[in-house]
């Protein structure tokens, strides 16, 4: 049974044979393995091309933001998946990366929508972000939604992860189109929403990934991968320092019984 529409029946990311496997059109063995960094590498299987320096290092100094932040929501489930069942770890991990959604650690997607969505706006106005964005911005809280990349529950008045983006965007000569749309809109959303909100890491992470061409309906990669490696560290720990069943029961102490009001 075929479902949906199928395309050509073919990869282009990689083969094997006997004596050797090649990626993405460069032998494993002699040209990747030793030439090329994990971060290198990855870029070059989402993208089919290897990353310049100024994509290499930002796609490090991304992954880096936004891999590890305590005993967040994805650390948890996974410490506690862990604890149910010590003999599965690519469970635990899996349970972590299940919540990667559209509140926490996924938003960067959003970001992304948000982002291109302005920049579509503006060329079609002839605006430039800092001449439209505010208008943009009333439409966007008119129509009851959130703004997406501003807002953090502990990070206040400001993400050093956010501006420590931006200040290397600048410094590099990556900032483009895309950064200056977030910056614009970091100017406008406080006045338009009534309130403090700080520009967030998904927006900054957003915006230098649009602006180095990496992309956009694989922005959500980066926490991914990120968080994977951070998981792994909690889940090692885990091992020698269980706190997952402690967690569980904490959580079941905190929440009373009774019917809602």
């Amino acid at each position: 049974m075929q479902i949906g529409k199928a395309g050509p029946m073919n990869t282009a990311i990689s083969t094997a044979d006997a004596d050797s496997i090649t990626v993405r059109g460069h032998d494993l063995a002699s040209e990747i393995m030793g030439p090329m960094s994990f971060t290198e590498y990855f870029y070059l299987l989402v993208t089919g091309k290897a990353p310049d320096e100024g994509q290499r290092f930002f796609l490090d100094v991304l992954l880096n933001a936004i891999a590890e932040h305590g005993l967040v929501p994805t650390n948890q489930v996974a410490r506690m998946t862990y604890a149910a069942a010590p003999d599965a770890l690519h469970g635990a991990v899996a349970a972590g990366i299940l919540g990667c959604g559209s509140v926490v650690l996924g938003t960067a997607e959003g970001c992304g929508m948000f982002l291109e969505a302005a920049q579509a706006r503006f060329s079609k106005t002839g605006e430039t972000p800092g001449d439209g964005m505010k208008a943009y911005l009333e439409e966007v809280h008119a129509s009851g939604q959130r703004a997406p990349g501003f807002g953090h529950p502990l990070h206040k008045p400001v993400d050093p992860r956010a501006q420590r983006i931006f200040e290397l965007a600048r410094q590099r000569g990556v900032a483009g189109t895309y950064c200056e749309i977030a910056l614009a809109a970091e100017a406008s959303v406080p006045d338009v929403w009534g309130k403090p909100l700080p520009m967030n890491v998904s927006m900054g992470i957003a915006a230098v990934l649009l602006d180095i061409g990496f992309p956009a309906a694989m922005l959500k990669a980066i926490p991914i991968l990120a968080r994977t490696a951070s998981l792994l560290a909690h889940l090692n720990e885990e091992q020698t320092t269980p706190i997952g069943f402690g967690m569980a029961a904490k959580a079941a102490a905190a929440v009373s019984f009774g019917e809602h009001e």
